[in-house]
């Protein structure tokens, strides 16, 4: 039964890599596929914010489906229609195509987040140890590797489809074949008495929501906003300009590759809490930088402490609702596309209207009132990460691999 645990733990980073580079592909050639359809800038907010709304439906979509179907088999097929949907963006030739395209990534998107949360959450608790930065790291790696696909594809003028069609194939087919082994927490359906709390549930998730807002409000911030603020604030290149999203996902890397140390260590409260602080910072450094070293000082903090709250929010929701977690992560994942709306609008309001400086300081304030929440965080009978771990030969005979 080890052997099944670890291959569906791999399976399910490689889910999650997978997805950091479809997604990254996407959000990084942004402009490239305005210019291949003919969007107006008027149109394109429009575009961008349908999919993280059809992301929230999908999201909501995929509470009612896990009553009846596993996660992992939900996972299995949304995968490939958010891979076929990236390509569809990549090879179509029409405005119409590219709204169709664009809605099955977002409805595929928000089943594929919030089925490859839940699955990550029911193995942590089989493992009885914090493992979810682990799954969140491997996404952070896919994006790196993704963007780094966008640049090429951008530098070597690749047509959308050409720099897409590669990837696709290779993902694809690998991501269908992981899928043999992912590992289920439970049976479809067996979530339904705790799911039939809704009022009660969201009551006590509320403070969980709130945290995944404000922690996708810090990330839309750094990937709409660093690199024109490099450039038109703090005077850089445009070259210099790209590198502080880059520098934002390598330390988002880092800082999940040794977070779950961090949590079973010190628990995920103090881990919470010095990752808000740490963001905090690296915003208020940002507003204040007299140049772009600092400012990408600023951005570095920024990514080292804002990565550990999202894959905790998801594992603490688990803990706080252990017989309804599937429920508390599909609606708790519909505020990081809440958040992803609200961000990147609210900091460009407030910097045209103000000053982009302390526009920065928005965010600043919002990691921070993260500091109240953290107590929700903190474990309950599972004990996660606070010296009360369960032994790693945890029984596993609620799993199956999905099949």
């Amino acid at each position: 039964m080890t052997d099944v645990l670890r291959r569906g733990r791999a399976s399910l980073a490689f889910s999650f890599f997978a997805q950091g580079a479809t997604f990254a592909l996407l959000v990084t050639r942004i402009p490239a596929i305005q210019y291949r359809y003919g969007v107006s800038d008027g149109l394109l907010p429009v575009f961008l914010a349908a999919v993280p709304i059809l992301a929230g439906v999908g999201s909501v979509t995929t509470e009612q489906l896990v009553k009846r179907i596993r996660p992992s088999v939900l996972l299995r097929w949304s995968q490939p229609v958010v891979l076929l949907a990236l390509l569809g963006v990549g090879a179509g030739d029409s405005m119409a195509e590219l709204a169709v395209a664009l809605g099955a990534f977002g409805l595929g998107v928000g089943a594929l987040d919030a089925s490859m949360n839940m699955l990550g959450v029911s193995l942590q608790r089989t493992y009885g140890r914090s493992i979810m930065l682990s799954f969140h790291a491997a996404y952070s790696l896919g994006g790196i590797v993704g963007a780094s696909l966008a640049w090429a594809g951008a530098h070597w003028h690749l047509a959308l489809w050409v720099s897409y069609l590669p990837v696709v194939v290779v993902l694809l087919p690998a991501a269908l074949v992981g899928s043999r082994w992912y590992v289920d927490g439970g049976a479809p359906g067996s979530e339904a008495e705790g799911a039939e709390a809704g009022p009660l549930v969201f009551k006590l998730l509320l403070p969980l929501c709130l945290v995944m807002t404000f922690a996708y409000i810090g990330d839309s911030t750094v990937s709409n906003w660093s690199a024109k603020y490099l450039k038109d604030v703090l005077g850089s290149s445009e070259q210099v300009a790209t590198v502080p999203y880059n520098v934002y996902m390598v330390m988002c890397l880092v800082g999940r590759g040794i977070g779950d140390l961090g949590v079973r260590r010190f628990g995920a409260v103090a881990v919470v809490r010095l990752g808000a602080v740490v963001a905090a910072v690296g915003f208020a450094v940002v507003a204040v930088a007299p140049g772009a070293g600092v400012g990408m000082l600023g951005f570095t903090l920024v990514g080292l402490g804002l990565c550990v709250l999202v894959p905790q929010t998801f594992a603490a929701a688990g803990r706080l609702f252990p017989g309804a977690s599937d429920t508390a992560i599909a609606r708790l994942n519909v505020f990081n596309y809440v958040g992803f709306l609200i961000g990147s609008p609210l900091v460009g309001a407030l910097g045209d209207a103000w000053s982009y400086r302390w526009a920065m300081l928005v965010p600043m304030v919002l990691v921070l009132v993260t500091l109240v929440y953290a107590r929700s965080f903190a474990p309950s009978a599972d004990r996660y990460g606070d010296g009360h771990e369960r032994a790693r030969t945890a029984d596993v005979g609620r799993g199956s691999n999905g099949l």
